[in-house]
């Protein structure tokens, strides 16, 4: 049986299962730290029985006015443990928190443009490509672009927040409408 609890600090000394897979993105421990502290309802971990970290979410909320959202800065899952729907029960949270806890207008996201399965996960999820945001993964070596998916909330009643932009942006651009 899973238990799908809040993402402590000791967990960061136990979730390196989660953290080996390429398309997960790694932060320093201040980040998360700092995640934690500030928006401790957000973030989750999956647990297995045997005390494994099947998988975990980071998010939080930002953003003025009309652009008052949740973000889900990480989602991801133990490979093993893949195919079990974590990842749906860990995004239905963080919706939830952003709507009810803090009354935000949508829920977004970041996804490489070469991770099919997470856009058609995410596509599911009921979540629709916003913007293109051109090299938004800043690897030196390979710089990648990203899609910001969106998916309105019900205080975002025209849906206007997920109305597409018709033009890619450069990641200086990505806050120019929401700070």
């Amino acid at each position: 049986m899973t238990t799908t609890r809040t993402f402590m600090c000791a967990d960061l000394f136990r979730f390196n299962n989660v953290n080996l897979d390429v398309l997960t993105e790694t932060y320093g421990q201040t980040f998360y730290l700092g995640y934690l502290g500030r928006w401790p309802q957000y973030n989750n971990v999956c647990e297995a029985p045997s005390g494994d970290i099947m998988g975990y979410i980071l998010g939080k909320a930002e953003g003025p006015k009309e652009n008052w959202h949740g973000h889900v800065t990480a989602v991801t899952v133990a490979p093993e443990y893949r195919r079990l729907r974590l990842a749906k029960t860990m995004m239905d949270h963080l919706e939830d928190v952003s709507e009810h806890a803090y009354d935000g207008y949508f829920v977004d996201l970041f996804v490489r443009m070469s991770n099919a399965l997470a856009i058609g996960m995410y596509k599911k999820f009921g979540y629709t490509v916003y913007r293109t945001v051109v090299g938004y993964y800043s690897d030196p070596i390979k710089p990648e672009d990203a899609y910001d998916m969106r998916k309105a909330l019900a205080r975002d009643v025209k849906k206007r927040s997920v109305i597409p932009m018709t033009r890619p942006v450069m990641p200086e651009e990505l806050y120019d409408d929401v700070y």
